[in-house]
Order: C-alpha cells, then sequence, then structure tokens
C-alpha cells in the first residue's frame, strides 16, 4: 500500500503513515485468514476441528462420534469410510464389525447352504455348523466378538512378575468395571444396525 503513494508525499520513514498501514494490513491479513478457514470447511476432505464434529452428526446423527484424543485426519478418515461404506450385503456386517472390533464376526444364515451344510455333502453330527431352516427367511445369526482388551493400566497381575504377595509392586484387587474398552457392546449393536438392510432380523450374541 505505501509502495503505491506518490513520491515525495512523505519522507522516507514516516511513523504515523506506517503505523496506520500496518493496521490496515494487519485487520485485511486476519480477515484473509478467516475467510481461507471457512472456505476450507467448505469440503470433507479440507474440514478441521469442529466442523467435522457437526459433519458427523449432520450426516450420521449420534453414531460416529470423534474418539477421544482422535485427530482430525483419523476422524476424518472415518467419516469418508462410513460415507462410502458398502451397505446391506453379509459383507458389509463382516467388513464394519472388523474395522471396529478387530477381530472377524461368526455370521451363519439358517436359509443359506454354504452356512448350514445339507445332505449329500460333506457335513455331520460331531462337526462345528449349524441347522438350516426356511422358516427363518430374512435372518442371521452374528456371534460378534470384543476387541482384544487393554486391561488396567498400571495395575499388574496375579503369577505376573512385577505383582505379587510380599513383592514390591503396583497391584491391587480389581474389577471389570475397571477394564478399558475402547468399544462397548452398544457400539458393536449400532454397528450391526447400521448396515443391516431393512426388513431384516440379525439376532447378535457378543463374545469376549
Amino acid at each position: 500500500m505505501q509502495a503505491l503513494l506518490p513520491s515525495g508525499w512523505f519522507g522516507d520513514a514516516p511513523p504515523v503513515l506506517t503505523a496506520l498501514l500496518n493496521g490496515f494490513a494487519a485487520i485485511l491479513a486476519n480477515v484473509y485468514t478467516v475467510l481461507m478457514y471457512a472456505k476450507a470447511q467448505l469440503r470433507i476432505a479440507t474440514a478441521t476441528d469442529g466442523v467435522l464434529d457437526l459433519i458427523s452428526a449432520d450426516f450420521f446423527g449420534p453414531n460416529l462420534p470423534r474418539k477421544t484424543s482422535e485427530s482430525d485426519t483419523a476422524f476424518r478418515n472415518r467419516i469418508t469410510i462410513n460415507l462410502f461404506r458398502e451397505r446391506a450385503t453379509r459383507k458389509a456386517v463382516v467388513d464394519v464389525l472388523t474395522m471396529l472390533t478387530g477381530r472377524a464376526p461368526l455370521i451363519i444364515e439358517p436359509s443359506r447352504p454354504d452356512d448350514t451344510g445339507g445332505y449329500g455333502i460333506a457335513c455331520g453330527y460331531g462337526v462345528a455348523g449349524a441347522y438350516g431352516s426356511l422358516l427363518l427367511p430374512y435372518q442371521a445369526f452374528i456371534t460378534a466378538y470384543r476387541p482384544i482388551g487393554t486391561g488396567i493400566p498400571y495395575v499388574a497381575g496375579y503369577g505376573s512378575s512385577p505383582s505379587g504377595y510380599s513383592i514390591a509392586s503396583r497391584g491391587e484387587y480389581a474389577s471389570l468395571s475397571m477394564v478399558q474398552e475402547s468399544v462397548s457392546d452398544a457400539d458393536i449393536y449400532s454397528a450391526i444396525d447400521s448396515v443391516m438392510p431393512a426388513g431384516t432380523i440379525a439376532w447378535t450374541r457378543i463374545n469376549g
């Protein structure tokens, strides 16, 4: 701005003019920064901060919250994956549970021969499998597995070298309520519900 002023109007370093122009420049720079930030929030690929939480709530309601201490990049990736996730298929159930828990579920559809076997093919009593039935259309039995737990931080258990009676350590009596799990049973049920097709029933049990 100062370079555009006619030469000779002011001295080489006029303090008042310089301060005035610096004030204008600082304000315009802040406006530009805010404008660029707002522009970035218009697309999921570039959105950040709380805007990502708003995007998640807009598309998924309360079903896809940000995890504790989750970065913008990780949260953005989860939003994008869930937007384009395969749904209404058996593979969709397997994929969503495997991603959530790290363990693939066991799925049995009573009307699907590949799950139940049949007469004249390799199957029999004493062999792992399931009975089939055409009386249960559009239904499936799902055994989901909880993720491998992180245990109780900083507390050792019996039989481990850092803890035990008469041994200097940090050990204590514990309960299941103290175990830290990143995925709750409600999260598993919600994940299954998010990909199951309408008009179907998923009988679900959750094993450790």
